[in-house]
């Protein structure tokens, strides 16, 4: 039998699969040994799984994918931990980590008794695995996905929250989003376009942090967990093909770590294989030709059909306005850099005349990174126009 730690919960499952679980009501701090991830049980089936019954359901529930983010999860937690609307429960979900991600987890829930933080553990699957086994096990209304590696600012549910519960027929709300790094740069706000059904159609515009309602993620039937990248774009198209609606709130609400690992790395690297998987994916929103192309590359030889000539326009043209805004990000980034850099130099010299010590400065900027969110293809979302 292997032992899984969920909160103060113990549960029982055997190898073969899941069993149902008896779960406690309270959300106390658990202590136990964190499993080892070779050990970990496969897994289960969605229909296998089954939502944590509450003494009293939350409104939203945070649901945190970890993959060896053991050293960003607090910060994580902590931004959730740092909402001035309260009625949350936040779910971690560790994904077969090799670091001590359950270990962080498990301080981070014995820290914090008062507020309802549980851990669950399964085997490597992928982000969107992940995500699926965090929704199924949680209560709340509303559903926010949020990477280890990320942050939300303090009113992120407050104002996303506010509007699904003032207009029953928008089903997503969505925020700008706000780039940081893991040295002292400022952050560097970035302003999406408002919600448009025929421009998500055409290239991502609502990062995978945006809240929705249970129902979308029930009747969409979760995210595609055969997709390594692409998937929060799969997924918002797939709202889009079942009929619910978004609206963007235009205030940089979502923080993304800018750094230069991770699947979006990945999805940079093969935007229209993702697209062609999408528009597979839901066949009835993209036009003949363009179903045709996807078939190609899906079924014959990819490399070919993803040549310039063989790519429909549509396609092609939009891949081209993401690559172009992506090289827009980058020198803003590099010229943020320099300039920030050249204003410690400045100031140092200033304070070294007064007699001031100021901080340490570095004889050379570090590297620019690409602007992305982090495991989980949010390559797609930074290259729009």
């Amino acid at each position: 039998m292997i032992r899984l730690f969920r909160c103060d919960v113990v549960l029982e499952q055997g190898q073969g699969g899941a069993s149902a679980p008896d779960v406690a009501e309270s959300c106390s701090p658990y202590t136990g040994t964190p499993v080892p991830p070779d050990l970990l049980p496969p897994v289960p089936f969605r229909s296998e799984r089954r939502r944590m019954p509450h003494r009293s359901d939350p409104v939203v529930s945070v649901v945190i994918p970890c993959h060896n983010y053991a050293r960003y999860l607090p910060e994580a937690v902590s931004s959730v931990l740092a909402q001035t609307f309260r009625a949350w429960e936040l779910v971690i979900v560790d994904d077969g980590s090799t670091d001590n991600t359950v270990e962080v987890a498990q301080d981070l829930v014995a820290r914090h008794p008062d507020r309802c933080i549980r851990l669950l553990q399964q085997a490597n699957a992928g982000v969107s695995a992940a995500r699926n086994t965090g929704i199924e096990a949680c209560a709340g209304r509303y559903i926010l996905p949020l990477d280890a590696d990320d942050v939300i600012a303090p009113t992120m549910l407050e104002k996303t929250v506010e509007v699904l519960d003032s207009d029953p027929d928008i089903g997503i709300a969505s925020t700008d989003v706000f780039t940081f790094t893991d040295d002292d740069l400022p952050p560097q706000a970035m302003p999406l376009p408002a919600y448009s059904r025929e421009l998500l159609l055409q290239r991502l515009i609502m990062f995978y942090c945006s809240l929705y309602r249970r129902e979308a993620w029930q009747t969409v039937g979760g995210y595609d967990e055969t997709m390594r990248a692409g998937e929060d774009w799969d997924f918002w198209i797939g709202c889009v093909e079942h009929g619910f609606d978004a609206h963007h709130i235009h205030e940089p609400l979502f923080g993304a770590r800018n750094k230069d690992t991770g699947l979006h790395l990945e999805a940079a690297e093969n935007d229209l294989a993702i697209r062609a998987r999408i528009v597979a994916n839901h066949p009835g929103l993209f036009k003949p030709i363009t179903r045709g192309w996807a078939h190609a590359v899906l079924t014959q030889d990819a490399e070919a059909c993803l040549s310039d000539e063989h790519v429909p326009d549509d396609i092609l043209t939009r891949a081209a306005e993401m690559d172009q805004f992506l090289a827009a990000v980058m020198a803003l980034q590099r010229t943020t850099r320099v300039q920030y850099y050249h204003i410690r130099r400045l100031e140092k010299a200033l304070a070294a005349r007064s007699g001031i010590v100021g901080p340490p400065v570095p004889e050379r900027e570090p590297t620019p990174t690409v602007a992305s969110v982090p495991d989980r293809q949010e390559a797609g979302a930074l290259r729009q126009t």
